[in-house]
């Protein structure tokens, strides 16, 4: 490398260190004592809803100061694009910054911005029919800025076949539009029991990922450092996993509206400190609430389950809908994803505990599993009824769900298919899923 090179290294370096320790705390907080000095004007809560977290604050805080550090990554440190499903503990350990462009994706819908955002992309020739985050991520690529500015360009690009098999295509498009390696993280699918082949086969694979993945970060790979991050990996996602059970008591201390927001940082930081401590923090106010018998949903006499992901541009809207006829989301085979494997993860076996936590993930299962785990959330939270999403966007998640309803309303369990996509608007009909709601409330 070039003493100029590595004078300009070191000079991001530098840059990074200053906004991550002075600037950012100290615009954070500016902006905190700017809120007490002039507070804005609260909007009245509507009767149905209880008192909104007091945490979420420190979500946005936290949040706001991972994509505000991101924009000065680059040069400071390797960047790894990350879909959800690659096991991101492993390039932590070699000091990547990392980008989830699937969770960029759910914030720019949920800010009402997956048109604006996909437009480059459609204008490229990308199909309208390709899933919404794809079309978002490639719309970034064409130009597109969201609201958390412009995201770094990425050193390498890591994704796996275990959430869908569009990932594959869209990150070699992403590869061939940045220049950059893809490694792809293949992951058998499993029905019944994961054979112990196929875990070898898998943590080979990620051995085999070190010498790549050193190279692009110019550090020597440290299993000790893995293991350590392994540690708070696991402990986050139990956390996280704590936080989803107390939603069985009566009434719910969150609601699954709240959860979609507060997974934030076990998707996208999972593995660093920050992620540990926030959850501390969550569950610590939910068991504070669920001891005194406060609800997210008051006069809660409806409890329902939310199968696949959130329809970002409606979730306030679904949350006045039901909230306001005492429904309350206690459950969500998505949010619970983040919590449910967690278990196979073991640091003193870095590689194979991986392999086994990443396949065993409720997409990369067969639909008997699926309607197992549904069933035991229905039982562990005293769930009236399901509400299924049936995305365009994502359809791994949507094939089979009728068959799944067929099987729970053999079991008693009243359900809803609602139609629509996770970031796309024009895929959605809003009278017509207003009517589908009003009627399946009306059941109850």
């Amino acid at each position: 490398m070039s003493d100029e090179r590595v004078r300009a290294k070191l000079s991001s370096r530098a840059v990074f260190g200053v906004l991550k320790n002075v600037a950012l705390p100290l615009a954070l907080g500016a902006g905190g004592i700017s809120r007490k000095l002039k507070p804005r004007k609260r909007r009245l809560a509507p009767e149905w809803a209880g008192p909104p977290l007091k945490c979420s604050a420190e979500l946005k805080r936290i949040m706001t100061r991972h994509y505000g550090l991101a924009r000065f990554a680059k040069g400071a440190m390797p960047v790894a694009w990350v879909t959800s499903g690659f096991p991101v503990e492993l390039v932590r350990a070699l000091g990547f910054y990392t980008v989830y462009p699937e969770n960029h994706g759910a914030l720019c819908g949920a800010r009402k911005l997956g048109v604006a955002m996909s437009a480059p992309a459609e204008q490229a020739g990308y199909s309208p029919d390709l899933c919404s985050y794809a079309r978002i991520d490639l719309g970034v690529a064409h130009g597109a800025i969201g609201p958390a500015g412009k995201l770094p360009r990425p050193d390498v690009l890591l994704c796996s076949n275990n959430i869908c098999q569009t990932v594959l295509a869209w990150y070699r498009q992403l590869a061939v539009l940045y220049g950059v390696p893809l490694l792809v993280f293949d992951t058998p699918f499993v029905a019944g029991d994961l054979a112990p082949h196929e875990v070898v086969y898998m943590a080979e694979q990620l051995r085999g990922f070190v010498p790549h993945l050193e190279r692009i970060a110019g550090r020597p790979f440290n299993e000790d450092q893995l293991k350590g991050i392994l540690a708070l990996a696991r402990g986050t996602s139990l956390l996280w996993g704590k936080c989803l059970d107390t939603m069985a008591s009566k009434p719910a201390p969150m609601s699954i509206f709240d959860a979609f927001a507060h997974m934030a940082p076990v998707v996208s930081l999972r593995g660093l400190p920050v992620a540990e401590r926030y959850y501390r923090i969550l569950l610590a106010e939910l068991t504070q609430r669920a001891d005194v018998g406060v609800g997210a949903v008051n006069g809660e006499r409806i409890r329902l389950l939310w199968d696949n992901i959130a329809v970002w541009f409606k979730v306030a809207d679904f949350a006045r809908t039901f909230g306001a006829a005492g429904a309350a989301f206690v459950g969500a085979t998505y949010t619970s994803a983040w919590a449910e494997t967690t278990h196979h993860i073991e640091p003193s076996q870095p590689f194979e505990s991986m392999a086994k936590a990443y396949s065993l993930v409720v997409l990369n299962r067969d639909l008997k599993h699926r309607v197992a785990l549904m069933k035991k959330m229905i039982e562990c939270f005293g769930i009236d009824g399901v509400v299924f999403h049936s995305t365009r966007s994502c359809k791994p998640y949507s094939v089979g769900q009728y068959g799944i309803r067929q099987a729970l309303d053999a079991a008693g369990v009243k359900s809803l298919v609602i139609e629509a996509d996770t970031t796309d608007p024009r895929h959605y009909a809003d009278e017509a899923s207003r009517t589908r709601m009003e009627a399946f409330l009306e059941m109850f």
